[in-house]
């Protein structure tokens, strides 16, 4: 677990610095210089983007990561096994871009009415979702020989300058919003050739297939997996992307600018999984293929114990500070409508990245075909609940779906993974940093009965008031956190790493 540790602490100190260019895009840039309808075109294209990846790599980033370990030899350049890794999302890309053109006018027809400016770009989605598969990609392939620190880079921080610069020249009239459009196809593009190149250097390339290789048991093992996966990955492509979508068919692109402006607030407590997930796949993969159970289960406690530690900590900070966060950044109350969404898309992040190390366990077990009627049920459950809530609840009915399904698909992952492979996510641990957040959250509140008013009555109820105020509640509030963390010993890691902190 030390290397695991020590892989996710670089990871996650990649993607924070990603996440404060991130920030300072989302909270700064965008709502001063875009109107809500321009960033609600620009998310809507790039979700369409990773629902088109989502899409044409028919499960080949999990067929990576479960396949790898038969093909590995180094000597031998691994059989050949990159080669795979790009024939397979291309044939993936051109039956989807077929399928594009053919619903097409049903795409725009549905978006006509409310969204004619999505209209106007749609096309834009089939470059875009190419360069964002084959950045995904290359990604995995450099995941595979647990290198994931440089393509967490380019990912976390690369991107988000080439589109923070892509911002700045579309505010100050450098370029049109077609050519915003163009740039963030652009970034895209570089992010996949900079990963290409990390992978030449590791010298991983190889474009010589050894079809000897690939008997005909493993062909079929790896076709029927595939099979599977493809089926997963259309209806799970649907599910992050759902809401957005519904929103800007019923309600305009303005609307769903506010949703994903939310979005992105809730983004940031997956943030630690980004580089605790990435790193742990592999292992979890190699377990798994050894019928290590035991170790399996082990190390998905593990790895479920600290993401739900580190997202309850950040859905707390945020969710106790969103008043605030609308307050300063610019033009405020334009995307004040989304605080709910916000809470409620919390919720489902937290559960995301807290158990969605069960979905990666049993995708990667010989029980991965039931992924598809998971994930079936999944989307089943989103849509129905979209269709019932938006009409009803706007933009918050489009979260409450998200959370409601969710949870329903959780519930039965679970149960599922512990009746075929006798793993449990849950430990007493983690009924330790319930019970710890759930204080906190009682403990927010008498700070806001009490605290609060008698500083706004003494005080100029002004906004460095009320950041200076927040800001001391939210460190004595973590402070407590921090050291009955410690002191109830929650985590051995995260007092070992304390222990050692302290002694440099």
């Amino acid at each position: 677990m030390g290397v695991i540790i020590r892989q996710s602490i670089k990871g996650t100190i990649v993607n924070y610095a990603g996440a404060l260019i991130g920030m300072f895009t989302l909270f700064v840039i965008i709502p001063k210089y875009l109107t809500t309808e321009e960033f609600g075109l620009m998310r809507t294209l790039v979700d369409a983007g990773v629902l088109f990846v989502s899409l044409a790599q028919i499960g080949t980033n999990s067929s990576i990561l479960r396949f790898f370990p038969y093909f590995k030899n180094s000597a031998n350049k691994d059989n050949g096994f990159f080669f795979f890794t790009l024939l397979i999302p291309l044939i993936g890309f051109i039956l989807y871009f077929t399928l594009f053109l053919i619903f097409k006018n049903f795409i725009t027809d549905s978006y006509k009415e409310k969204s004619e400016l999505f209209v106007n770009y749609v096309y834009f989605i089939i470059p875009l979702g190419f360069f964002m598969l084959y950045q995904t990609v290359f990604e995995t392939n450099s995941v595979i020989l647990l290198r994931i620190v440089i393509p967490g880079f380019v990912r976390e921080v690369g991107v988000r300058i080439m589109v923070l610069i892509a911002y700045l020249l579309f505010s100050f009239h450098f370029i049109s919003l077609t050519g915003l459009v163009v740039a963030f196809c652009c970034t895209y593009g570089i992010a996949a050739c900079i990963n290409l190149g990390y992978l030449f250097y590791l010298g991983h390339i190889s474009l010589k297939p050894n079809f000897k290789y690939v008997t005909k048991s493993l062909r079929k093992d790896f076709l029927y997996y595939t099979f599977f996966l493809m089926g997963s990955a259309i209806t799970t492509a649907f599910v992050p992307s759902l809401g957005i979508f519904f929103i800007g068919a019923q309600l305009g692109l303005a609307f769903a600018g506010i949703y994903s402006f939310a979005k992105h607030i809730v983004a940031i407590i997956e943030i630690p999984y980004r580089s605790l997930g990435a790193i742990s796949n592999p292992h979890i993969s190699q377990s798994l293929k050894e019928n290590n159970i035991i170790e399996a289960n082990r190390f998905v406690k593990k790895v479920s114990l600290h993401q739900f530690l580190i997202g309850a900590t950040l859905f707390f900070v945020i969710w106790t500070n969103i008043d605030l966060i609308f307050q300063i950044i610019p033009n405020g109350d334009s995307y004040a409508a989304g605080k709910w969404v916000v809470f409620f898309l919390g919720l489902s992040t937290l559960f995301t990245t807290s158990f969605t190390i069960g979905g990666t366990t049993l995708s990667y077990s010989k029980y991965y075909y039931y992924s598809l009627f998971l994930t079936l049920i999944l989307t089943g459950a989103i849509i129905v609940m979209n269709v019932i809530c938006v009409p009803i609840w706007g933009i918050n009915g489009a979260a409450l779906s998200t959370l409601f399904s969710y949870g329903i698909y959780y519930v039965l992952l679970l149960l599922l993974i512990y009746w075929k492979l006798k793993i449990i996510l849950f430990s007493r641990e983690q009924l330790k940093v319930l019970i710890l957040i759930l204080v906190l959250f009682v403990l927010d509140y008498f700070w806001r009965q009490f605290i609060t008013p008698f500083v706004i009555i003494h005080t100029h109820n002004t906004l460095m008031i009320n950041f200076t105020e927040a800001l001391a509640r939210t460190l004595v509030l973590g402070g407590i956190g921090f050291f009955s963390v410690y002191f109830w010993k929650v985590s051995e890691e995260v007092n070992g790493l304390i222990k050692k902190i302290y002694r440099k």
